[in-house]
């Protein structure tokens, strides 16, 4: 790959091409690719939810456009490799469709295995008044064969107890936990991609780039071909160059595939703006102004009562 930011970003698929950002549908993108050559498939589709970048449809139709799509993947998916669908949920007239739930048979259908239903967790997001506010959505892993790539070494987090040791038996007084750390669990607590994110853009549901990193290093090895359908704003492509993988995908919206662009080719000059992995989630301190509850007065402050009955009322 080119160095700087003039880095080469095909338009087509090619064998050789370390960059492809098809400006176009997804399926003619993965049309063009041979079977077996994908070593990870990752993305997060439209929900259905009619945001910019997608037209609203049945929940029928929706699921017969995402099972094309998906037929398309499995069968460039090579016989060691991964797909991970990461997933909210589809809402209409206020009831809630978890398209993981809905998309699962379309996966079984074709053969596939689930490994993992991944919970991302987040604090931040939409707020609802007539049902608890959505603070996760998931990733949903299958692999085509047992036979998976998968290494869990480059993804283990800090032990909470890293000095632990066994307490008896043959072992005793050796450290009983993996010096490298710990397994990540099902239930991944990295913070989504909102107005004072690092990684920010126009795109209003972009996802974060620790989280596409995390599957990548685990699932794939240096060299591998990385996937995204249905690539946003880059941040799939981001990951891979960033962990040295080639990466191809496809975008629809001309505003998205051109930040996309500039996102690959500053970080392939390693100058693109990314929340570092690991770093701690914010936790603000208590001294900060806006975390103290403001005392009840007669200059107007709602107190818990009057806030509630104000709501009750309206």
């Amino acid at each position: 790959m080119r160095s700087g930011t003039g880095a080469k970003i095909a338009e087509h698929y090619s064998p050789e091409a370390d960059v492809v950002l098809y400006p176009g549908d997804c399926r003619n993108l993965l049309k063009q690719m041979p079977p077996d050559s994908v070593q990870l498939f990752v993305t997060s589709p439209p929900y259905n939810m009619g945001k910019e970048y997608e037209r609203r449809t049945t929940l029928d139709e929706y699921k017969a456009f995402q099972a094309e799509v998906i037929k398309l993947c499995v069968e460039r998916l090579r016989p060691d490799g991964s797909i991970c669908w990461e997933v909210g949920n589809h809402v209409v007239d206020q009831e809630v469709y978890p398209l993981d739930i809905e998309l699962y048979p379309i996966f079984k259908s074709l053969g596939l295995k689930l490994r993992n239903r991944v919970v991302w967790h987040f604090e931040h997001g939409l707020h609802c008044s007539r049902r608890f506010s959505g603070r996760y959505e998931s990733i949903l892993w299958f692999t085509k064969t047992d036979d998976f790539r998968f290494d869990l070494d480059p993804v283990r987090v800090p032990s909470k107890y890293p000095g632990k040791k066994y307490f008896k038996g043959p072992k005793r007084g050796q450290l009983s936990g993996n010096p490298l750390g710990k397994n990540p669990g099902d239930v991944w607590d990295i913070p989504n991609v909102k107005h004072n994110h690092p990684e920010k853009t126009v795109h209003p549901c972009q996802f974060p780039v620790e989280l596409v990193q995390r599957l990548i290093r685990s699932m794939t090895k240096p060299g591998d071909l990385v996937v995204d359908p249905f690539m946003g704003v880059g941040s799939t492509a981001v990951a891979a160059v960033l962990e040295g993988r080639r990466v191809a995908g496809a975008e629809m919206v001309s505003r998205y595939v051109s930040i996309a662009k500039k996102r690959i080719s500053e970080a392939v000059a390693g100058t693109v703006k990314v929340r570092p992995i690991g770093k701690p989630i914010y936790v603000p301190p208590p001294t900060l102004a806006i975390v103290r509850r403001p005392p009840p007065s007669r200059a107007g402050n709602r107190t818990v009562e009057s806030y509630a009955a104000v709501q009750a009322a309206g």
